[in-house]
């Protein structure tokens, strides 16, 4: 259970979305608290699960990974009765960074990484068309980024 988040705790979470590495007492003089309280209230954040890790955001150009893909996936009646061995499959897939349960046309929408269409179409073939169940994929390629963020809308 969790208690409500007050100005503060949106305040905290807010800086925290935009630098993790930022100091308690830092946090603390932008927030307007003393460094004390404003350190109970990150790990209390941290307890309720509301801050769920700390990490460093990479810029996956830079790293070689050029191309993104978003692949529809629809599963056929057998694959859906075996769930949890799709989920599995596409856990352990390191070019899969996202992945969700649709209502609709499709199965799951996958995002993709890869360092370029012949790497997304070695996991293709070698990988994901693998995977037990899966009746037909659908495959988008992104052109450009418009928007890509991990911060969520913490103020009101």
């Amino acid at each position: 259970m969790h208690s409500e988040l007050d100005a503060y705790d949106r305040r905290i979470l807010a800086l925290l979305q935009k630098d993790a590495s930022l100091s308690s007492a830092q946090i603390a003089e932008q927030v307007g608290l003393s460094q004390s309280p404003c350190w109970r209230r990150i790990q209390r954040l941290k307890e309720e699960g509301v801050i769920r890790g700390q990490v460093t955001l990479l810029d996956r150009k830079k790293i070689g990974l050029n191309t993104q893909i978003f692949a529809e996936v629809k599963l056929n009646a057998h694959g859906r009765s075996n769930f949890t061995e799709f989920t599995d499959a596409i856990r352990g897939f390191p070019e899969v960074l996202e992945c969700y349960v649709l209502m609709g046309a499709v199965d799951f929408l996958l995002r993709i990484v890869t360092s370029d269409i012949e790497a997304y179409e070695r996991f293709f073939f070698e990988k994901l068309s693998m995977v037990p169940g899966i009746q037909e994929v659908n495959s988008i390629v992104a052109l450009s980024e418009i928007k890509s963020t991990t911060s969520l809308p913490v103020l009101r």
